[in-house]
Formats: structure tokens, sequence, C-alpha cells
């Protein structure tokens, strides 16, 4: 087992796809995730007191998760986002504003908590409003020398460029989608070939590490000493890629607390994205033996190392 203790800050929320309400939110996601592998996934969010909010609760703790950090909010609601799926499974949010996340409080738990953590796992979804965002700042400041994930997923009207810059500013590790690379890229005029992309935020932001998952074409993955690795996607059929993303990243920093190579964490998180995007809902259980029978029976050479003609967008 991983006793390494994680911290996943944010929002936990529920998903309302066309097939039915699914807990969710990526901060959510990734704590179920690494709490699956055995690390000590700890989540900080708020919910409403309400059904949606005391259903959250249940769940939360039906996957035997640590709950001691959620809290309840007696006016807001809580989260909810509306999701539609286009022809090719892809979604398009809807993400209700004014949810009981947006004001998750400070407490004295917390920065005891944070003191101890090895990690926090953070996003921008969850500072669109004062109230969460100062209290991240406060645990992100607590967190020195730690690994300060941050999982940026840009939500269409839930960001600006000053909560990029500042997220930017307290990061350790970053990890991106191949939509929000390019976004970045453009932003801060930044390279658009990927290992370039990587090198330039890398030393831009001190980072010890940038990640880009490509979808089903893989993940290209830099490190502050040098490293740069490509592992190619796995090939499944594609039920819901809610979480699919959040479940790399859990793989990853998994592999990462295990002293693992760079290339087996990607390659370890590919699997466990793969699994998770071949099946309806986020939080769908995968068992450790069933993410290596996956890698046993799909062996994949590195390709491409360097990605150098491969651009973005």
């Amino acid at each position: 087992m991983n006793h390494q203790m994680i911290l996943s800050f944010g929002e936990a929320l529920w998903d309302l796809l066309p097939t039915g309400e699914v807990l969710g939110g990526a901060p959510f996601n990734f704590a179920y995730r690494a709490h699956s592998l055995g690390c000590d996934s700890l989540m900080i969010s708020r919910l409403g007191n309400d059904d949606y909010g005391r259903r959250a609760m249940d769940q939360i703790t039906g996957l035997g998760m640590d709950k001691r950090l959620v809290q309840w909010d007696e006016e807001r609601p809580t989260g909810t986002v509306q999701i539609e799926l286009d022809a090719h499974n892809q979604p398009d949010y809807f993400i209700v504003p004014n949810a009981a996340y947006d004001r998750i409080e400070l407490t004295d738990e917390m920065l005891v908590l944070a003191a101890q953590a090895k990690c926090i796992c953070f996003g921008t979804l969850a500072q669109r409003e004062e109230g969460s965002r100062a209290t991240l700042l406060r645990l992100l400041d607590e967190m020195q020398g730690k690994i300060k994930l941050l999982d940026i997923n840009l939500r269409k009207e839930c960001y600006s460029t000053k909560i990029i810059t500042q997220s930017l500013d307290k990061a350790t590790m970053v990890k991106l989608n191949e939509d929000e690379a390019p976004y970045l890229s453009g932003l801060f005029s930044l390279p658009e070939n990927i290992p370039d992309f990587c090198a330039a935020m890398i030393e831009r932001w001190a980072l010890s590490y940038c990640v880009i998952t490509l979808g089903d074409k893989g993940v290209f993955a830099a490190s502050a000493d040098g490293a740069a690795r490509y592992a190619p996607g796995f090939q499944i059929e594609l039920a819901d890629p809610c979480g699919a993303g959040d479940a790399f990243t859990a793989g990853f920093i998994d592999r990462l607390f295990r002293g693992k190579a760079l290339s087996e964490c990607c390659r370890f998180g590919n699997a466990l994205g793969a699994l998770v995007a071949a099946q309806p809902g986020a939080t769908v259980p995968v068992s450790l033996d069933e993410i290596q029978i996956f890698l046993d029976s799909n062996p994949v050479e590195l390709i491409d190392e360097s990605l150098q003609d491969y651009r973005m967008g």
C-alpha cells in the first residue's frame, strides 16, 4: 500500500448526464482514484444541506473515502453540472454558479493536515469565487516543499488570466489536456511544439513536472531534470470520458510516489484513464489487478519520444 497523504481541493458535484446523475467533479474524481490506489486521500469540499448533498455524502462514505474535510453549507446548494454528449460522446458542460463548493472555509484541521500531506491537487473552477480561492491559497502557502499539483481544468466562464497566473505561480507540477495546452501557449506566448512548450513551462514557473494528456493519442510528460517521455494511448471502446483525465493524474502521481520512472508513470496513468473511459461514469471501481491485466495485455513500445513534429491545436 502507498500511505502517502494527498489532499484534493475543490468541487464535489453532480454531473447531470443524459443517462442519469453521477457524482463527480475533477478534484473528487482524482481523490477517489488516489484512494482506490491505496493513498491516504482526503477531499476538501463543501456540500449543500440538501438532497444532492446528503446523497453525495452517502456515496463518499460508501466509497470508503475520508470525509472529515467535507463541509456542509446551510444556504448554498450542492454543486451541479448539466452535461450533454455530442455524437462522438464528447461532453459539453454548463456549470451551475453559486454552489456550496465556492465558499470552502479554512479550518485549523485543514492546516494541520496540509502540513502532513505530501501533495495537494487543485484546479481553477473552485477558485471562481473569493471564498474558496482564499482558502486554497492559504493551504498552498502551508505546503512549502510539497507537490502542488495544478490540474488546471479550464471550464468556460469559470476562470480568468489572473487565476491561471496565480495558480501557476503557486504550483510545482502542472497537468493540462490537449485543449488547455494550446490555450496557455497563446496566452503566455509559449512554443506550440509540445516538448518545447513543456520545457518553457518548467523554466518559467520553476515546475518539477509538466504533463499534457493528448486524449486517445496518449501523454507527453517532462521533468525539471531534463527527462521527457511520450507514452501512446490505448485503443478502447469509449463509453464516457468523464473522469478519465482525473484517473490518469491519480495513476501518474501514485507511480511517482512509488519512485517509478517517468515513462512508467505515464503508461500506468494511461491505462487507468483508458479503463475509466471505457465505462460509464467517473467513479466505477477499477482494481490494481484490472490495471495490471490491462497493461500485460497491451504491450506498447514507446514511440516518437521527442514529439518534435507534434504541434498543438
